[in-house]
């Protein structure tokens, strides 16, 4: 898949991002410094800016991979994404501080021969549109981000996003009135909920703290699996939630993905290559209900298989994710 070549265009038409310190971490709702990816933006038109941001060679979550050779993680750049849409939309759009962004979907779609990794830390450039119609008071509620990836000078990939902004306060007042009470906090959970682990390198991971999975079982096809993360990790949880957030989700995903093409072993998980991720969420992933993930898989024309996962808390549909990947052998 191509990416429009505008996206270079527009960055080496404008001034340039400076890439020397990372931006006030309020304005991409994180509360660890060390969280912040985004370091600068220009705005380029009406809604339009570029973004700079980046990539670190280590990080505690983010480089935590068994594959080869070392690619910048897809989810990482889904989290710079995340953070950019929200950083541009207060410096540059003006929308208050305050408001929360709700992720309804996402596409991502990535080109790998230019993820890797090299000897210093890659500069992104997100060039970045926003869409959506404000209302009668002004403010716009359902909203589009559109962002082309540039890494290094080079296109690797362009990620969309459809979300839904509400105040804080609006916010909290849905939670209590879906649940009828005030619901639980992350605080109040420690290590991993329940059940036994995922051995760390079936889903393609060294640290055990990094694995999001319980109880994995094989079926014919697939695997389904409880979301049970471990909650004193830092970069899953940066702050307080009332829910597991679409970034813990998301990660659910790519482990059951990567133990669905996997053999069993984990023999096979240093050979696969993650080309795109499309998801869609419907509702909240409650922290005191179990979330199950469910997997199956189609083989694709180019010889891709995709590995779709639907995400459910009892009888209600939580979350569909589908992750295109590849088989990359011999240093590919």
């Amino acid at each position: 898949m191509s990416v429009p070549e505008r996206g270079v265009s527009e960055v080496d038409d404008h001034p340039a991002l400076s890439f020397q310190r990372t931006v006030d971490r309020s304005l991409v709702h994180r509360t660890a410094i060390a969280e912040v990816f985004v370091v600068d933006s220009i705005a380029t038109g009406d809604r339009q800016c570029e973004v700079g941001a980046q990539l670190p060679l280590t990080h505690g979550y983010y480089s935590d991979h068994l594959a080869e050779p070392a690619r910048y993680d897809p989810i990482l750049l889904l989290e710079i994404c995340r953070q950019a849409a929200i950083y541009g939309s207060h410096a540059i759009v003006g929308v208050s501080l305050g408001t929360a962004m709700i992720i309804g979907s996402f596409t991502l779609r990535l080109h790998n021969d230019g993820l890797r990794t090299g000897s210093r830390p890659g500069d992104l450039v997100l060039v970045t549109t926003y869409r959506g119609e404000p209302t009668k008071r002004g403010r716009v509620r359902n909203a589009g981000v559109s962002q082309d990836l540039v890494l290094d000078g080079t296109v690797v990939g362009r990620h969309e996003m459809k979300l839904t902004a509400l105040r804080d306060s609006e916010l909290e007042a849905l939670r209590r009135h879906q649940r009828g009470a005030t619901p639980p906090s992350t605080a109040d959970y420690q290590g991993h909920a329940s059940g036994h682990p995922v051995p760390s390198h079936l889903v393609g991971r060294r640290d055990p703290r990094n694995v999001v999975l319980t109880d994995l079982r094989r079926g014919d096809g697939g695997v389904t699996a409880t979301v049970s993360p471990y909650f004193g990790n830092n970069a899953l949880f940066d702050h307080e939630y009332d829910h597991l957030p679409a970034m813990v989700i998301t990660e659910a995903a790519r482990q059951a993905a990567t133990a669905t093409v996997d053999d069993g072993t984990g023999a096979l998980v240093r050979n696969h290559v993650i080309t795109g991720i499309t998801a869609s969420f419907e509702h909240y992933a409650e922290l005191d209900q179990k979330l199950v993930a469910s997997t199956s898989t189609r083989a694709m024309p180019d010889g891709a298989n995709t590995v779709d996962v639907a995400f459910s808390q009892g009888s209600s549909r939580v979350a569909e994710i589908s992750l295109e990947i590849v088989s990359r052998r011999g240093g590919e």
